[in-house]
């Protein structure tokens, strides 16, 4: 997820909105577990309650990110058609010829290998830039080249 307050497309917003959901009921969950500090306990116990006080401020963090971009973010709009921007499909040529269709998201869905998302090497290099043109990014391979081949709207 892209910590900039830049738009955000319906499909990603119902995806943040039920993780933030998610999250919520883990928390309140994590929560009920913690026992009243006041009380002595083995070293086992404190440790355990160390680690899900600590689970729950990850939790917190989380929630606070995700509430964020939620309220800092405008609808989406239809993509444009002449530059790669988000909700983008964009078909890219890499250097060993091979071509690979992707629309640009700004929420990775765990499943969906044709997602790519805003803040991934790949989707940050690609926004902005128009059929035919050549973009490199850093690759966990190395540095990459991609030509856009074309693009259009998902």
């Amino acid at each position: 997820m892209t910590s900039e307050a830049g738009p955000i497309s319906a499909e990603a917003r119902r995806a943040l909105e039920q993780e933030l959901a998610d999250l919520h009921a883990e928390r309140t969950a994590v929560a009920a577990t913690l026992g009243d500090t006041d009380s002595a306990g083995d070293t086992a116990d404190q440790a355990d309650e160390l680690q899900r006080a600590t689970q729950l401020d990850h939790l917190d963090a989380r929630i606070t990110r995700i509430t964020v971009r939620l309220d800092g973010a405008a609808e989406a709009g239809p993509p444009r058609t002449d530059v790669v921007d988000l909700g983008s499909t964009v078909t890219v040529r890499f250097a060993d010829g091979g071509e690979e269709t992707v629309q640009i998201g700004d929420v990775a869905e765990p499943l969906d290998q044709t997602l790519v998302t805003t803040d991934s090497p790949l989707g940050r290099a690609l926004l902005g830039h128009r059929a035919g043109d050549s973009v490199s990014y850093e690759a966990p391979e190395g540095r990459t080249t991609v030509t856009v081949q074309s693009l259009g709207a998902a």
